[in-house]
């Protein structure tokens, strides 16, 4: 297996393995990713996912053009995935939280699956691209129409159209990476986020994420009338009772997901 997925104690562990390609992505990989999403998404005992690539170079040099397996022109803008790079860029039925472990480059669809990570702990030395533009491609797969979202439209379009990185710190002063540790902390720092993540009612995580996610193109009025089911679920679950009542006797929540 090129992608390799683990659950441990309510965690989903996805690794991509292929260090000797800077974990470039080819297709026998993609489908593996796609499989994988599909099957945490059917997972209910899952809190959350951390998703990296192996080695402490890169976490994924997006697609791999030497594979044999790369289209170009047309052919390869009309093969792109509905769900963008690696099944990850766009999805939305995607309901626990995504933790980008980024432990080196993130290039190309390797950037692009940062754009549907919820979370994104980098090393200090890792840097972010979108390279296509110098070998005659374009982002499609997320890059293009999400970047600019996520970042100011001057440093999107400066990333994009002079192929240049991003430094960590710099991905940080622009909101797009939550924290930039030393390479040797970056599992504790991961780690930590997992448990903060795991404190917290599953229900509410959830109707959190989904509100977040599918009401960015309405105003605020419209999205807080929304009521999603993930919404209602957790407003009515027994967590949201036992959650004020662990608060008023001063003791740790205890979770039932219901």
């Amino acid at each position: 297996m090129t992608v390799t997925f683990e659950r441990k104690d309510q965690v989903a562990y996805v690794t991509i393995r292929r260090p000797e390609r800077m974990n470039a992505i080819d297709s026998t990989a993609e489908a593996q990713l796609e499989k994988i999403w599909t099957e945490i998404e059917q997972d209910e005992t899952l809190r959350c996912v951390v998703l990296t690539g192996e080695g402490e170079k890169a976490f994924c040099a997006g697609a791999d053009m030497k594979s044999g397996n790369d289209a170009g022109g047309v052919d390869y803008w009309a093969r792109s995935q509905v769900n963008g790079f690696g099944g990850l860029a766009y999805r939305d039925s995607l309901s626990i939280p995504v933790i980008a472990r980024v432990n080196g480059f993130a290039l190309g669809g390797g950037f692009e699956m940062l754009m549907g990570c919820d979370i994104v702990v980098a090393t200090e030395y890792a840097k972010f691209g979108l390279p296509e533009a110098k070998v005659g491609r374009l982002p499609l797969e997320g890059g293009m129409v999400l970047l600019q979202r996520l970042i100011p439209e001057k440093i999107a379009l400066g990333i994009m159209l002079s192929g240049r990185k991003l430094l960590a710190e710099d991905a940080k002063h622009y909101g797009f990476v939550n924290e930039v540790v030393p390479f040797e902390e970056l599992d504790d720092a991961v780690a930590r986020w997992v448990a903060d993540i795991k404190s917290c009612a599953p229900l509410s995580i959830k109707a959190i994420k989904e509100t977040v996610k599918k009401t960015a193109h309405l105003s605020p009025r419209d999205a807080q009338a929304l009521r999603t089911p993930a919404l209602i679920r957790a407003l009515q679950s027994n967590d949201s009772d036992e959650g004020v009542k662990a608060f008023v006797e001063k003791r740790a929540p205890v979770w039932t997901g219901t």
